[in-house]
């Protein structure tokens, strides 16, 4: 029901967008939440922000390189990624959650609807 899209092969440094869709509904009632995944680690939270709206919430590692933003009433959310690094590298997720309490929305468990992925590769 979700569709992360943008990913693909950049160079340290560069930028990229990453697009998450909700195929026929809107994001009314949810937050919405970016994660990554990298080969033999565990999911990561990256961003999130809460279904009322407001300034979205970062992981330590973002250091204001990316920037979260979402239309409510259409179902899409963008994560604008600069400043791209080697350990950025990893299959990014865009996901849904009803629940309220912003602080548990940095794990993954929390979330109720997830797009398939985008992989994201930065070369040094």
């Amino acid at each position: 029901q979700l569709q992360a899209s943008g990913g693909g092969l950049v160079q340290t440094g560069d930028s990229l967008r990453l697009s998450c869709a909700a195929s026929g509904r809107t994001f009314t009632g949810y937050a919405v939440g970016w994660f990554r995944q990298s080969p033999g680690k565990e999911r990561e939270f990256v961003a999130v922000t809460h279904r009322s709206g407001g300034s979205p919430k970062y992981a330590d590692f973002v250091n204001d390189r990316f920037t979260f933003s979402r239309n409510t009433a259409k179902g899409t959310a963008y994560l604008q990624m600069n400043g791209l690094k080697p350990e950025d590298t990893a299959v990014y997720y865009c996901a849904a959650s009803r629940r309220v309490i912003l602080s548990s929305l940095s794990d993954p468990t929390m979330y109720d609807y997830w797009g398939q992925g985008t992989l994201v590769t930065v070369s040094s």
